[in-house]
């Protein structure tokens, strides 16, 4: 079966989906806010969809700026309902960190980070879980050779490793890794499982890597299509079949039959409808995945909660995306055009996961 064949029982259950979606992107409730806290960043990663570095021209966002977004957002929520996730670059190249998560903390949102783990020390961990720290994600893509080529540097694979044991014997702490599979470490999969289950790692997010930033101009980074459904499958066999671990496949795109297969939900792209980002120049944005610019306006000029409100159009109406290919896509009205990272700044698809399944 094709991936665009979709089987009768799939349909189904994507049309009951596809109308709780619509009234969720009516409703527009925030539920994530990203914060681009820097763009420095202490690796130089070849798969890096922002092209960050250790130096950079643009300066990391003054606390306080923030804070005003947390401000202009309270009045309006339950803050404990709104997760923010500090993110870079590397949130750890900031000496301020912990100042920043209790100042969070303090005005009632729950926060989290996005880590290499390369300047996590026990030091340094402990004090940011004294700052409200709920949760993490930790980067590994592959065992030591594999995953050090990914981050340029000899010793990430081994301080990403001791972060991970941290957290790991921290009982109660909830976090999890992410790992870009491409076609170097596709095939030590189960390798990796096994070191993640010995170091008390619960739950490991699969994703594969988009053409944009430094992985724009490498192919090699690119899945096959044989490689992209052996990775389908290889989800799909461990979430029927393992207990020790939790796999699931990113929220990058729509898959076809595999939907609900490899994800605890189906597909949806939550950008602009429950996640908001704040950039590192300010401007106000979606998922901090999305370089393309669809920015919605600048906390240094715009209101946040007004831009939520009232913005935001080309996230929740997605018919602007019958172009191209998704102009005659009969899964169009499930897939609704994709991921918005995966949409250069012409609105033209970089990539559609159903042409490799």
């Amino acid at each position: 079966m094709s991936g665009k064949s979709l089987s009768l029982r799939r349909r189904l259950a994507l049309e009951v989906w596809r109308q709780m979606e619509k009234k969720r992107v009516q409703e527009h409730t925030l539920r994530q806010l990203f914060w681009e806290c820097t763009l420095r960043c202490n690796l130089n990663c070849r798969h890096c969809g922002s092209d960050c570095r250790a130096s950079s021209s643009q300066s990391d966002m003054p606390l306080e700026d923030f804070l005003k977004v947390l401000d202009q957002i309270s009045p309006h929520v339950q803050p404990h309902s709104v997760f923010v996730v500090i993110t870079g670059g590397e949130p750890l190249m900031r000496t301020d960190l912990e100042q920043c998560g209790r100042a969070i903390y303090e005005r009632g949102f729950a926060w989290g980070m996005v880590t290499n783990g390369l300047a996590m020390t026990p030091k340094r961990y402990q004090a940011l879980r004294a700052a409200g720290m709920h949760t993490a994600t930790v980067s590994l893509d592959g065992l030591c050779e594999e995953h050090n080529f990914m981050r340029g540097n000899k010793q990430s694979y081994t301080r990403a490793i001791d972060a991970l044991r941290m957290m790991g014997a921290d009982e109660g702490f909830v976090f999890d890794v992410v790992t870009c599979v491409n076609s170097r470490n596709i095939k030590q999969l189960d390798e990796i499982k096994e070191v993640l289950v010995g170091i008390g790692v619960k739950a490991w997010r699969l994703f594969t890597i988009f053409p944009s930033g430094r992985a724009a101009t490498d192919d090699s980074l690119q899945l096959s299509a044989e490689e992209f459904r052996f990775l389908m499958d290889y989800i799909k066999t461990n979430r029927a079949n393992e207990t020790r671990i939790r796999l699931s496949y990113g929220c990058e795109g729509f898959l076809g039959n595999y939907e609900g297969d490899v994800r605890d939900h189906f597909f949806a792209c939550n950008a602009g409808v429950s996640v908001g980002s704040v950039l590192a120049d300010g401007a106000i944005s979606a998922c901090s995945s999305i370089r393309a610019n669809y920015h919605q306006g600048n906390i240094y000029q715009d209101d946040f909660w007004e831009v939520w409100q009232t913005k935001f159009e080309k996230y929740r109406n997605r018919d602007w995306m019958r172009i191209g290919k998704c102009a005659t896509c009969s899964v169009f009205r499930y897939c609704q055009g994709n991921g918005m990272h995966l949409r250069d700044d012409d609105g033209q698809l970089m990539l559609c996961h159903l042409d490799r399944l």
